[in-house]
């Protein structure tokens, strides 16, 4: 098995959410960690989240991330050292000591980067968490953000793109509530949104086509994914500057439409994702909780071995609470797919047993009490 160089080789926290404090060396390549509910389990891999660029696997706010105790200081930090194919790096995020304690921070080496792509460029991961259990029963929000970042790591400007889209559709649809907005103004945020809309769906169509054409594991069905969005489908057939005069009509067309509605009839927010097996054609929707499972499972790990042949280093793997609703089958197929990859792997439940066929290659902890125990 190549060592394709990103490893976490120390994970130190302070303050945050159920850890006063923990410094811990990963002593495997695969590290399983197992406890009942509420011990800290999803909460360490959501600190090893925040240490590459994004809100972390649940996108919580900074506020939610401080221990809570009396009295509250609302600090936190959490530190990673990573050893990559270039050399060592560390990486921290947290609030700042001396500001708001509603302000997060990072650092590189020490120094503040001056982007979060810069962080991109030395540590990636990807993950899978029980709540994208439901992806296919919900809204068509959770599937996007869950796309977009999949795109992130093949793209960290595709984060700006999406922020400043919805920055422009937000000042948009203020000025079209207040029923007096200048045409100009609004002219140019149009444009800016269309600008935008376009950047970021052409991400999201570039990397939808591109996982498309990547072999899933043995273990896992193939799945077809499909980006459902009006601006996509101009793309597939007219250049990016057309796609942008259409959107920009549209828009303007849409403004006495979109004032009575609250919101934009057109844009990168009215996107969704489509999941099917490309074998029966069954939509995820459709789909057992089982069968939704692999398919989920199927695209993160050839997300993982596509990023991992396009960069060369092959990103963290955070799999929360993964083998839940797996049966049997897909549990030996899972775990041989985890051994034979090159990545950095982190399994979380609350059952060490299930893990058994691991024994022996990963590394097994038990969590409880902030606390770890090997």
């Amino acid at each position: 098995m190549p060592d394709t160089g990103l490893r976490l080789v120390r994970l130190t926290l302070t303050e945050f959410r159920n850890y006063p404090s923990l410094s811990w060396q990963p002593g495997a390549r695969i590290s399983v960690l197992c406890g009942p509910n509420g011990s800290g389990k999803t909460n360490l891999l959501e600190a090893i989240s925040l240490l590459v660029p994004g809100r972390g696997l649940r996108g919580a706010r900074i506020a939610e991330l401080a221990r809570k105790v009396e009295p509250m200081s609302g600090t936190w930090a959490v530190a990673g050292r990573f050893a990559t194919p270039t050399g060592t790096v560390d990486i921290g995020t947290g609030t700042p000591p001396d500001g708001p304690p509603d302000r997060r921070v990072f650092r590189l080496d020490g120094v503040a980067p001056r982007s979060q792509a810069e962080l991109a460029a030395h540590a990636s991961a990807v993950w899978l968490t029980p709540q994208m259990d439901r992806l296919f029963l919900e809204g068509a929000s959770g599937r996007r953000r869950f796309l977009d970042r999949l795109v992130y790591a093949f793209e960290p400007g595709h984060a700006r793109e999406i922020a400043a889209h919805d920055t422009a559709m937000s000042q948009r649809n203020r000025l079209l509530a207040g029923g007096r907005a200048d045409p100009a103004w609004l002219a140019g945020l149009e444009d800016a949104i269309a600008r935008h809309a376009v950047a970021a769906t052409a991400a999201r169509a570039g990397l939808v086509i591109r996982l498309n054409a990547t072999p899933r594991d043995g273990g896992f069905p193939q799945a077809r994914i499909t980006l459902i969005c009006p601006i996509a489908d101009r793309l597939a057939a007219n250049s990016a500057l057309a796609v942008e005069d259409w959107l920009r009509h549209g828009l303007a067309d849409a403004r006495a439409v979109d004032a009575a509605a609250g919101s934009a009839s057109l844009g990168a927010q009215r996107a969704d994702m489509g999941l099917a097996d490309a074998a029966t054609g069954l939509p995820a929707a459709q789909a057992s909780t089982g069968q939704q499972k692999a398919l989920l499972i199927g695209i993160i790990l050839a997300h993982a071995g596509l990023l991992t042949h396009v960069r060369g280093t092959a990103p963290l793997l955070l799999l929360d609470e993964v083998a839940v609703h797996l049966d049997a089958d897909r549990r030996v197929a899972l775990f041989a797919a985890l051994v034979s990859s090159p990545a950095q792997i982190f399994l979380t439940g609350t059952d060490a047993d299930v893990f058994a066929p691991l024994r022996g290659i990963a590394e097994s902890l038990q969590i409880g009490n902030g606390a770890l125990i090997s």
